[in-house]
């Protein structure tokens, strides 16, 4: 079986050639997937509607996206000027997470190549997160009634603050983030799980941190599963403040990806932060998620 990967040309914006945030990482993945043999072709997601947006974010917020006259405060607070470009990225990155999880839930896998943008919450966005594309695909998902229970466990560095904010009174979904508790954002919300770590843990203890943790939520009932597999853990990573390397980083992939499929659970993987200080190895490292999948199925 193969894997259904998304992917689109518009997930490479066009921002200031000085932005700290790794733009061009998004197609140097897609080159990278095609020449490791990982896929041969992508499927190209549309954009996602302002109705499907509007189950996780305000109707008010999404137009002053869409029509880019969100105040200068609130585009400082994103990270990105709001020209075209970002905004087409940022509603297609939106719906390629849509499309990965109804892609999940009749492949058992599948995974988007943008994603994870957790610090946007119903009313703004924050830290490069213009739209929280894990919660608006969560909501689209639950809306069929087709599936009854998320989870969302976040491996991103940073505490996956806008999806507790957004499901914070839904039962629905679970959400999980296991995170470097002295990083961003420095008020933190309250997950249904929150596991915090300190600076400069190593692969052992996160690795054994997350098995104990995957215990217990293995003794929930879940029906689909989105991964926000951020790599900004790695010790080479400009915004981490953890000592996790590319074997750690493929040791919690396998882990958690297994974990799952043995259960004949779904799972939607996406792609989360990743700042590292040698760009062809950031690369490397987001398709771990992707060949980890490939290896599984």
């Amino acid at each position: 079986m193969n894997l259904p990967i998304i992917n689109h040309n518009d997930y490479v914006a066009k921002i200031n050639d000085d932005n700290k945030f790794p733009i061009k990482k998004f197609g140097e993945l897609a080159k990278y997937l095609i020449s490791e043999g990982v896929t041969k072709k992508f499927i190209q997601p549309e954009f996602c509607s302002v109705e499907t947006l509007s189950k996780a974010h305000s109707v008010d917020y999404i137009n002053k996206i869409k029509n880019k006259n969100l105040d200068t405060q609130s585009q400082k607070k994103i990270g990105f000027p709001l020209n075209d470009s970002v905004v087409n990225r940022s509603f297609r990155a939106t719906g390629g997470t849509v499309l990965a999880s109804k892609l999940a839930l009749q492949n058992r896998l599948s995974c988007n190549t943008a994603g994870g943008s957790h610090h946007a919450t119903r009313d703004e966005g924050a830290g490069y997160c213009v739209f929280n594309d894990v919660a608006v695909a969560a909501k689209h998902v639950l809306s069929k009634k087709t599936i009854k229970k998320v989870l969302i466990i976040d491996l991103d560095v940073h505490q996956g603050n806008g999806n507790s904010e957004i499901f914070k009174n839904d039962r629905s979904v679970f959400t999980f983030s296991m995170h470097c508790k002295s990083n961003y954002p420095a008020k933190k919300s309250n997950s249904d799980l929150d596991v915090e770590l300190t600076d400069n843990t190593e692969d052992k203890e996160y690795i054994d941190v997350l098995k104990k943790n995957l215990l217990i939520l293995n003794k929930e009932n879940f029906d689909l599963i989105f991964y926000i597999a951020g790599v900004d853990i790695h010790y080479n990573d400009r915004l981490g403040k953890l000592k996790i390397t590319d074997e750690g980083i493929k040791n919690r992939e396998e882990l958690v990806i297994s974990n799952f499929f043995d259960k004949k659970i779904p799972l939607c993987g996406v792609l989360g932060g990743g700042y590292n200080k040698d760009f062809k190895k950031l690369v490397e490292l987001h398709a771990i998620l992707h060949k980890s999948c490939v290896s599984i199925l």
